[in-house]
């Protein structure tokens, strides 16, 4: 009897130590978790105090804070050769570089090669100035012709227009949209009558009229206007009816776009879409070209065309055409802020978008 009343007191020891012990082990994890709440919540803190906490070093990966790419465009011709595409590979993982994609091409009557790469520097471990070297080794090894561009500064365009609106309002209602990546800074004009458009956009509109005697006058105040403020990169011919001189085509090389319908040399004169209706064409369409000194001869950057029949009435035609005009315009200067065009021997390679 004194075994068994022995035993249950010591169970009921047992149990009370055990109850204590319980208590103990709630209390504290009760002071844990007060204490280390806030952590709790906010994982990415209990991360970087875990780091500093055993000096580990701390990279958050989140979706939303990852490094966003820096994306270079690099644009390469020359003579046709094996080793061009792999030495430029080399080149740009040697200094951590990623190519973000790439497209090639080769004209085999000239015995031409070329390139663009699309490529990320956010990683690289060099700078620009020993990648900027290196691609000129590159192109000297293979004579290759190189234009890259960092792609950290917006083109600054100028829109040049007469009384024609609707290439100007879709170049501006695109760039509202986020579909052209540049800075439209300046529209002007040789009249006044599409300052309100410039206004909706808030764009400046200068006016600069023009005669025959004051045109060279006008066209190098112009030029000044254009280089000194404004720093013009690209000039939209946006059915602006004046000639430009040799001089504007040759102050920005390959930097101004026209657009105008492709009825030359058929149809020259300042009603080409009556004339088109009277010899019943069957088709009609647009060509976006670098203006040039040979007219409207320039490297061709883009073209459309669309069928008429006989039940088109001119103005079915010149709604048609205005329609295509516009589009042309706005693919060809998109194909130039992007840096997917390659001029040569007069022509152009435009890389897909």
């Amino acid at each position: 009897l004194m075994h068994v009343r022995r035993s249950k007191k010591y169970r009921r020891e047992d149990q009370r130590m055990t109850l204590n012990q319980l208590v103990i082990i709630v209390l504290s994890n009760l002071v844990f978790c007060s204490a280390f709440a806030p952590i709790v919540q906010q994982p990415r803190i209990s991360k970087q105090l875990f780091a500093q906490s055993f000096d580990l070093k701390y990279n958050d990966m989140s979706s939303d804070e990852e490094q966003k790419p820096q994306l270079a465009t690099l644009r390469i011709h020359g003579p046709d050769s094996q080793g061009i595409v792999a030495a430029f590979s080399q080149l740009l993982y040697g200094h951590g570089c990623g190519i973000f994609d790439s497209e090639q091409s080769t004209d085999r009557s000239a015995s031409l090669f070329f390139q663009r790469i699309h490529f990320d520097y956010s990683m690289m471990h060099t700078d620009r100035v020993s990648l900027e070297k290196g691609v000129t080794e590159v192109c000297d090894r293979f004579k290759m012709t190189s234009q890259l561009n960092w792609g950290d500064t917006k083109k600054k365009v100028c829109i040049m227009v007469s009384k024609y609106d609707h290439c100007l309002w879709e170049l501006l209602l695109r760039h509202r949209a986020g579909e052209l990546d540049c800075d439209i800074a300046l529209v002007l004009s040789n009249h006044p009558d599409l300052k309100p458009v410039a206004d909706a956009f808030n764009v400046p509109f200068e006016v600069f009229k023009i005669t025959k005697d004051t045109k060279a006058l006008q066209e190098n105040a112009e030029i000044e206007l254009m280089q000194t403020k404004y720093n013009i990169d690209l000039v939209i011919l946006a059915r602006y009816m004046q000639i430009v001189s040799d001089n504007f085509c040759n102050t920005f090389p390959h930097k101004v776009i026209n657009i105008h319908h492709s009825f030359l040399p058929a149809f020259i004169g300042s009603k080409p879409y009556h004339r088109a209706h009277e010899r019943g064409v069957k088709l009609i369409g647009a060509t976006a070209h670098y203006a040039t000194a040979d007219l409207d001869e320039g490297p061709i950057v883009e073209q459309d065309i669309t069928r008429i029949s006989h039940r088109d009435e001119v103005s079915d035609l010149l709604r048609k055409g205005r329609t295509l005009e516009k589009n042309v315009l706005v693919h060809a200067v998109k194909a130039h802020l992007e840096d997917r065009i390659i001029v040569y021997n007069n022509k152009c390679v435009v890389f897909g978008d």
